[in-house]
């Protein structure tokens, strides 16, 4: 009786620890192999409930991490150590770049593409090509910039190295390195140290 019983806690803790594995949060490194990503790195975590669209067209490098709800779609870079937050939305049909150490945080939205919505043209992907203006270019980060949460990054920018963008901005237009950055738009409001290029 005492060996059915020991087999049987067994048998209960061997299905719970596979169920554990089941329903992780991230997907394992074999599952992310297996997606079809153009590259990957090492120490990747990537949320199962993130959409990924056209996977073939996103490289990722090392120690990245993608949280809950995110959407990566079109040609989509990234480099190593790079924290992409809960709910942050990447559209790179005209190409996104995040270089190393950089980050962006929760419900952010970054832009490669915009429809016309002067009027004069139809807007959505849902219309034939020529009835559409849709126009853009590449967003790119450089190393260690951040983007704060709840803001609205247009086409055809680079953030430069080291720059950082408040919470709840709108960056319309290129920034320079290593400053500070809020509002709408977002306008430089004083300079970053560097100190942390020293723990690197």
């Amino acid at each position: 009786m005492k060996q059915a019983s020991c087999l049987a806690s067994g048998k209960i803790g061997q299905l719970m620890e596979e169920k554990k594995q089941v329903i992780a949060s991230f997907y394992t490194e074999e599952e992310l192999l297996q997606i079809g990503f153009k590259s990957i790195g090492n120490g990747v975590k990537i949320s199962r409930k993130t959409s990924i669209y056209s996977p073939n067209k996103i490289s990722i490098g090392s120690n990245v991490r993608i949280d809950d709800f995110c959407i990566l779609s079109g040609n989509i870079t990234l480099g190593s150590y790079i924290h992409i937050s809960a709910n942050v939305l990447l559209y790179g049909s005209m190409g996104i770049d995040l270089e190393d150490y950089t980050g962006i945080s929760s419900m952010t939205t970054v832009y490669s593409a915009m429809d016309d919505f002067s009027g004069d043209y139809l807007i959505g992907p849902i219309h034939p090509a020529e009835l559409t203006n849709v126009t853009g270019g590449r967003v790119i980060l450089k190393k260690y910039s951040q983007i704060g949460t709840h803001c609205v990054v247009f086409p055809k920018i680079t953030i430069g190295e080291g720059a950082v963008v408040g919470a709840c901005s709108l960056v319309n237009r290129s920034l320079d390195s290593w400053g500070v950055y809020y509002g709408i738009p977002a306008v430089l409001k004083k300079y970053r140290k560097k100190n942390l290029l020293n723990l690197i």
